[in-house]
């Protein structure tokens, strides 16, 4: 919305209220019958003289059940293609939302992204006024990229900083004799320190490029911010485990100040959040017709 709808005087005034009033606004781009490619959409808008309502099956809202209002994608008419998407931002006081499943996961518990059955009625100024693929492309991908790696790297990093405590103390413990675990600290610390490279390399290169939408438009930088995510979603349950390793039964154990369980149960679910599949279709396709810069 800031970096899109401060074109459109209802986006200047809805941002305004929401730096004064807090609101959280979640994000339905999933969808039924899209195998989780937010590139599509099933549900369209339709007009009337009275604005726009659209009904939309959302097998996830990540905080829909707390959020003041929702940005959604949907097709830009009924006769639209699947991939010819808006984003609209549809308000509580106007949204019906019939929850269609429930959220008992592995992990990423507290991202409570319970499916519903979305019905939602808007003015047609809450519409952004870019197309959802130029949004996407220059904005909400390479965002949620970086901010997803940076929150893996910081679930990581923390499961590394208990193992360190660990080997220091079992280094009190047999003062003058190296703990058998330091090595295999020694050896998380480095992919951590890789995965911090990956991931701040990444942040930079969107930093560098994200007021150049025909570079953030090209297979170049797709590919790059696509193997952002993948790269830092594969090494951060792989930096969890080494810290597991340190620590052993005491990383094991949830009651105990190293346990890395609920580290390792998030950080697997890194490689889930849009499937790295996906993603590497994707990136193969691209490098059939990308030329190497």
């Amino acid at each position: 919305m800031v970096r899109h709808g401060l074109s459109s005087p209802f986006f200047r005034d809805y941002l305004a209220g929401l730096a004064t009033h807090q609101w959280l606004v979640a994000s339905a781009t999933s969808e039924t019958g899209t195998g989780g490619d937010l590139r599509r959409s099933v549900c369209a808008i339709e007009r009337d003289r009275d604005g726009i309502l659209v009904k939309k099956q959302a097998p996830v809202i990540s905080y829909g059940e707390h959020a003041d209002d929702i940005l959604l994608t949907a097709r830009r008419s009924g006769d639209a293609a699947p991939g010819d998407q808006v984003l609209l931002l549809v308000q509580r006081p106007h949204t019906q939302l019939t929850p269609i499943g429930e959220w008992d996961t592995l992990g990423m518990r507290g991202t409570c992204s319970v499916g519903f059955a979305l019905h939602a009625v808007a003015g047609s100024d809450q519409l952004l006024p870019l197309s959802f693929a130029d949004i996407a492309t220059q904005t909400m991908i390479p965002v949620s990229h970086v901010l997803w790696t940076s929150l893996w790297l910081g679930v990581a990093a923390d499961a590394v900083s208990r193992a360190r405590a660990f080997v220091r103390a079992e280094a009190r413990r047999t003062a003058g004799t190296m703990p058998p675990s330091a090595m295999r600290l020694a050896e998380a610390v480095a992919e951590l320190a890789a995965m911090r490279a990956i991931v701040h390399t990444g942040r930079d290169d969107y930093e560098q490029h994200q007021a150049e939408p025909d570079t953030l438009a090209g297979f170049g930088f797709a590919i790059r911010v696509n193997n952002l995510k993948t790269s830092a979603a594969r090494l951060a349950p792989a930096v969890v485990v080494r810290a597991l390793t340190v620590c052993g039964i005491a990383g094991y154990r949830n009651g105990s100040p190293y346990a890395v369980g609920r580290h390792l149960r998030d950080a697997y679910a890194a490689s889930l959040m849009i499937a790295d599949d996906r993603i590497m279709a994707g990136n193969a396709a691209m490098l059939l017709l990308h030329k190497e810069e």
